[in-house]
């Protein structure tokens, strides 16, 4: 059966049919699968069946994945990440952001897979810095084109969250010593495609750094707001057995937090990308 692809939205967002993603890939259909993602942005799968291994297999095709400092891991596949309520807050992915942009080289994408999911409630929400990059008016884009931002890991993981117990002290402690906050283009271009998007999210951005600190404040709120706008935006309810993969380059997304007490776990794979410019 040959690949098929359903548009969700005209800012971003595909539906794909026709694999098992199970399966191991053959070259051709990841190069189909690669150049959907540059079209539609973040691709969603229905009806998968995946083990931890295959996930990071399927993931392993794009780069090389990333593991995560703070979160839980699965202890014989650490490249998987585990997002259970069961052991976390979870808060911090119900804002806008884009995934482990603390680091040098923010990932290329991320594969996430629904494990259990709550009766109803629990949605996540993408939208495309393309989209709110076109948007924004020609005087501005040209503003914001030689601006540079600063990202820091503490702003969605504070001390007062993962730091409750000895070691995970320690652990939130070695990782504010390995990944110091780091500067990226407010307006990143996209490595392949050539195209511009917006590369700032309340996530992990904290300020401007050519701008006073009341300018960056302003501007930042207003980015933040804008990126966030219903128009560049797909939202997308899990069913079991759904998957998304997502160009983590030029995305934000927002993991609506509208279900407890109920439970939730989902397994995120991380493919990293490079220095962004």
């Amino acid at each position: 059966m040959s690949l098929h692809f359903t548009r969700l939205s005209p800012a971003l967002g595909a539906i794909v049919s026709g694999i098992d993603l199970a399966q191991p890939l053959d070259s051709a259909r990841q190069q189909a699968l690669s150049a959907a993602l540059l079209q539609h942005q973040v691709l969603f799968f229905r009806n998968q069946d995946l083990s931890p291994q295959q996930q990071r297999d399927f993931a392993a095709w794009f780069g090389d994945l990333h593991i995560h400092p703070l979160y839980p891991k699965i202890a014989d596949t650490p490249q998987i990440m585990v997002l259970d309520t069961a052991l976390n807050d979870l808060r911090d992915n119900a804002i806008w952001h884009t995934d482990v942009t603390f680091i040098d080289t923010p990932p290329l994408g991320s594969v996430l897979v629904a494990r259990q999911l709550p009766e109803y409630g629990g949605d996540t929400l993408w939208a495309s810095g393309t989209a709110a990059y076109a948007a924004l008016s020609p005087r501005l884009q040209q503003l914001l084109d030689g601006l540079t931002a600063t990202h820091d890991f503490t702003k969605s993981f504070p001390l007062e969250r993962f730091g409750q117990t000895p070691e995970a002290l320690a652990n939130y402690e070695a990782t504010r010593r390995s990944t110091p906050p780091v500067s990226h283009p407010v307006i990143r271009t996209h490595p392949v495609s050539g195209d511009k998007a917006l590369f700032v999210s309340d996530g992990f951005t904290t300020r401007i750094n050519e701008l006073p600190p009341a300018e960056s404040d302003a501007l930042l709120a207003f980015l933040f707001a804008h990126f966030a706008k219903p128009e560049f935006s797909v939202r997308w309810r899990w069913q079991p057995g759904d998957i998304a993969f997502w160009d983590n380059r030029v995305t934000q997304h927002y993991a609506v937090d509208d279900y407890r007490p109920a439970h939730r776990i989902m397994h995120r794979t991380t493919i990293l990308g490079d220095k962004p410019f």
